[in-house]
C-alpha cells in the first residue's frame, strides 16, 4: 500500500476523507444554494464583446509610475 501503511489503515483514512469531502460539499451547497434560474431576456449580440473590448483598452493604456 502507499506510504507503507497497512491496508486497513489506508481504507479507514480513505473512507474518512471521502466522508469529509461529502460533508463539506453538503454544507457549502446548503449555505450557497445553486441559482438554476434561466434569464428571460438573453444579452443582445455584441453586448458582451463591448465589455471585453473596454477591458482590453484599459489594459493596454500605459501606466505612469510616480517615483
Amino acid at each position: 500500500m502507499p506510504a507503507g501503511v497497512s491496508c486497513t489503515t489506508y481504507l479507514k483514512m480513505f473512507a474518512a476523507s471521502l466522508l469529509t469531502m461529502c460533508a463539506r460539499a453538503e454544507v457549502v451547497h446548503r449555505y450557497y444554494p445553486l441559482d438554476l434560474t434561466i434569464p428571460e431576456i438573453p444579452p443582445k449580440p455584441g453586448e458582451l464583446k463591448k465589455e471585453l473590448l473596454g477591458l482590453k483598452k484599459r489594459q493596454h493604456e500605459p501606466q505612469i509610475s510616480q517615483q
